[in-house]
């Protein structure tokens, strides 16, 4: 199932508001307020579509929390009322409030669209995409000219089938799903982003770079929220009767985007949810053929928002090629499951290609890393890669591993000194270290860094003095009164060991 919380993500800010969050309980199902009924049952959201004032509105909170319903929909200003979100905090259901010119039957197509999406194990591609295709070439047929459907981030969604009267920047726009970008810099040159931005007027577009023909841009808005645009290829002016149909067709897109934009962040949420239980316990399939490695997806500069990481790399993976990224977060850490191929690959989504495209996102941010565990070849692996990436990003983070992309296999020594170091503790058991210690602080000398140095350069003077940077006679004299302050017996490999890993935990 999905949240109350969940289904207020997934359909966005252009429909829904959460006045207040309830229990933020489990949602099966949408159902409309009747008058002398029941206000729903428990995993149902009740609809107040008849609701007109704030004592019918409080009267059906106290219904909703009397049948053990998960939420009230409210449209707006109502649901903001001081009374009603007064009463919506003191009782168990959750407190919604749908944009003024929303309506409640789209609200009900949309969220059981959302709530059907959430029941299926990591959701795919859904059918709303392939209904884009058909509006595109609905769009072209109205306006008698080629037609291409983007996101708010110029991003193509779908074009139409006619290619008749395109240009170099249309084919580039389909090839590539994106808007080049000497077009891009064309159009905000012209203000066509700040105009879409702001009204739902068309928007002509002169002719541009590289043979670009002019264009005419329809923006699709819902509850005032910019959400896409129809693009029309215009090499003559389009007839205002036809810009009017293309106007009425956005809002139908609109509601296609929206029920896109709702299916996506479901599947995302299960998708992360499910991933979440595998790797605390290894009781979830992972949608991807084994070997796999669990990495951590760090940024030394991180957000305190655990969501806004996770955004970040959700926009940097799917940027590279991860349509469906494996991707949740976890104690506060972003986690990745890539594969491991048999072969040196870039397939996406595989630790050879996440490895290129840490290297590439490196060159304009150095604070990305990531850390990856040990191969996991069943899922009851997964949670002791996890732990590894874990142990790998926290030596990455406190600066022992040089950031970028480390894997188990090539720091293994760190992890293992690291879990040591962990084990001994600061309480320093016997041997000279107690002694030498209090000499250091009560005298200022440096014999404990000096003993780190000849143990790591046990045997070789030279080398020590190189790493104290001091003269080998120097050295010869601090070994020489250490051994005067207290007896420094290294006779034996455990000793030497044991000495290293106290001086570890003392660093």
């Amino acid at each position: 199932m999905i949240s109350v919380t969940g289904l207020v993500d997934a359909l966005g800010p252009g429909l829904l508001r959460l006045v207040a969050p309830g229990r933020d309980a489990q949602v099966h199902d949408v159902v409309l307020a009747e008058p002398g009924e029941a206000a729903g049952r428990p995993g149902e959201i009740v609809l107040g579509a008849g609701v007109t004032d704030p004592a019918g509105a409080v009267a059906l909170l106290e219904r909703a929390d009397a049948a053990g319903a998960s939420g009230v929909v409210l449209k707006s200003p109502l649901a903001g009322a001081a009374e009603v979100a007064a009463a919506a905090r003191r009782l168990e259901p959750a407190l919604m409030e749908l944009q003024r010119d929303a309506s409640w039957t789209h609200v009900i197509w949309l969220a059981r669209g959302a709530i059907d999406r959430a029941a299926a194990p990591f959701p795919g591609p859904s059918g709303p995409r392939d209904d884009l295709f058909a509006l595109a070439d609905t769009a072209a047929e109205i306006a008698d000219a080629p037609v291409t459907l983007e996101d708010a981030r110029s991003r193509v969604l779908a074009y139409s089938g006619r290619q008749d009267s395109t240009d170099p920047a249309r084919v580039s726009t389909i090839v590539g799903r994106r808007v080049p970008p000497q077009v891009i810099a064309h159009l905000r040159a012209s203000g066509v982003f700040r105009k879409l931005a702001r009204s739902s007027a068309p928007v002509l577009v002169p002719a541009g770079p590289d043979g670009m023909l002019p264009r005419l841009v329809i923006p699709v808005r819902a509850g005032g929220e910019w959400l896409g645009s129809i693009w029309v290829v215009a090499r003559t002016p389009i007839p205002p009767d036809r810009v009017l149909r293309l106007a009425d067709l956005a809002s139908v897109l609109a509601l296609h985007l929206l029920r896109l934009r709702a299916e996506a962040g479901v599947a995302r949420r299960v998708s992360a949810d499910q991933l979440r239980a595998a790797l605390q316990d290894g009781s979830q399939p992972v949608p991807a053929p084994p070997p796999w490695r669990v990495a951590v997806l760090g940024n030394q500069a991180e957000p305190e928002d655990i969501r806004q990481r996770l955004d970040l790399w959700d926009a940097l993976t799917r940027r590279y090629g991860w349509h469906r990224p494996l991707l949740t977060d976890l104690a506060g850490t972003v986690f990745a499951v890539v594969t491991e191929p048999g072969r040196d690959t870039a397939e996406s989504g595989t630790m050879p290609w996440l490895r290129d495209v840490l290297s590439r996102a490196r060159a304009h941010d150095r604070t990305l890393y990531a850390a990856a565990g040990g191969l996991a070849r069943s899922p009851a692996d997964l949670p002791r890669s996890r732990t590894e990436a874990t142990e790998l990003a926290a030596l990455v983070a406190s600066g022992r591993l040089t950031p970028g992309t480390a894997l188990l296999e090539d720091a293994w020594e760190a992890v293992v000194v690291e879990r040591a170091r962990k084990a001994v503790g600061t309480d320093l058991l016997g041997g000279p270290l107690p002694a030498l210690r209090a000499h250091d602080e009560k005298h200022g000398t440096s014999y404990l860094p000096t003993l780190a140095a000849w143990l790591d350069h046990y045997g070789d003077p030279k080398g020590t003095a190189q790493a104290l940077d001091v003269h080998p006679n120097t050295l010869r004299h601090r070994l020489r009164r250490m051994a005067e302050v207290t007896p420094v017996d290294l006779s034996t490999p455990q000793k030497r060991l044991a000495l290293r890993l106290q001086l570890t935990t003392l660093e």
